[in-house]
């Protein structure tokens, strides 16, 4: 079976083997004078493309974007993506990996957390001339590697996902309190991993050590929806990936997702999107 394509951090001919997990580069020269493209792949990486200047298409797990100014994009491990980058855009391309900044307590991991649940920051000026200093400080100091570069670079990683939080927050109307949003992140982590295996809810709660009403009350209270509706747009968002990614026939991307009914699949699909999985990658395509 055909995979979809998953590429890793392209490192220097000067990388030091501290930053296996961790690159930056000047859009700009990443370009050289011409336009980008890029077909559907993902990554095993955190990817952070902030654009100075932008323009053109950016769409990720199927949702599309235009590039333009003053915007930042997040994209988690596992998340797809294609996009067109017109030569004249400049900024910063970062990719990490998980356990490159990885903060030991949970507090500090938030930031980052809270940043890659949404894939589109679009800024104004003001605000994105606050942050684009902190993107510089990291690119020269990832170039000239003096003493302590590798934990001067994390600082100031913190220190952009605070404030690019802090930008994007409009206040909740109704407070969620920080455990429910941290097993929600714990739950859908546990989504990308093992949604091929488990589809129940019983089966998290138990990955968890929650009960499935904990569970729903969680999802709930920070999503407003019950942890079967999150499961199924997962399994949804897989089935979608699969289906444009790759070539696969449709009994394969079912047999990926863990069904042997391959006509259970196709009515779980159709219910959901409106389509059959044939007609969703021809339409789409």
């Amino acid at each position: 079976m055909k995979n979809i394509p998953v590429r890793q951090i392209k490192a220097t001919a000067k990388e030091a083997p501290i930053f296996d997990g961790f690159s930056i580069r000047d859009v700009s020269v990443l370009l050289d004078g011409k336009d980008m493209v890029q077909e559907l792949h993902r990554h095993d990486f955190f990817y952070i493309l902030a654009l100075k200047k932008g323009a053109g298409r950016h769409e990720i797990d199927f949702v599309p974007y235009d590039v333009h100014d003053h915007a930042v994009f997040v994209m988690r491990p596992g998340q797809v993506h294609q996009h067109t980058l017109k030569a004249r855009s400049a900024g910063y391309l970062i990719e990490f990996k998980p356990d490159f900044y990885h903060p030991h307590d949970k507090v500090s991991a938030q930031p980052l957390r809270k940043a890659s649940a949404v894939n589109w920051h679009p800024l104004d000026a003001s605000r994105f001339n606050k942050l684009f200093p902190l993107l510089t400080y990291i690119f020269e100091e990832y170039t000239e590697k003096q003493e302590g570069y590798g934990e001067v670079i994390k600082a100031n990683l913190g220190i952009f996902f605070i404030e690019l939080v802090r930008q994007n927050s409009k206040p909740p109307s109704t407070p969620v309190n920080s455990y429910a949003q941290e097993r929600l992140e714990d739950f859908l982590e546990l989504l990308e991993t093992h949604i091929a295996s488990h589809k129940q809810v019983a089966d998290y709660g138990e990955m968890m050590n929650l009960s499935p009403y904990q569970l729903n009350a969680i999802t709930k209270a920070t999503l407003g929806k019950t942890c079967s509706e999150l499961i199924n747009e997962h399994i949804i968002l897989e089935s979608k990936r699969y289906l444009l990614a790759t070539s696969n026939q449709v009994n394969q991307v079912a047999y990926h997702l863990g069904y042997e009914d391959v006509s259970y699949f196709i009515r779980f699909f159709k219910k959901h999107t409106g389509h059959s999985p044939e007609a969703f990658r021809h339409n789409f395509r």
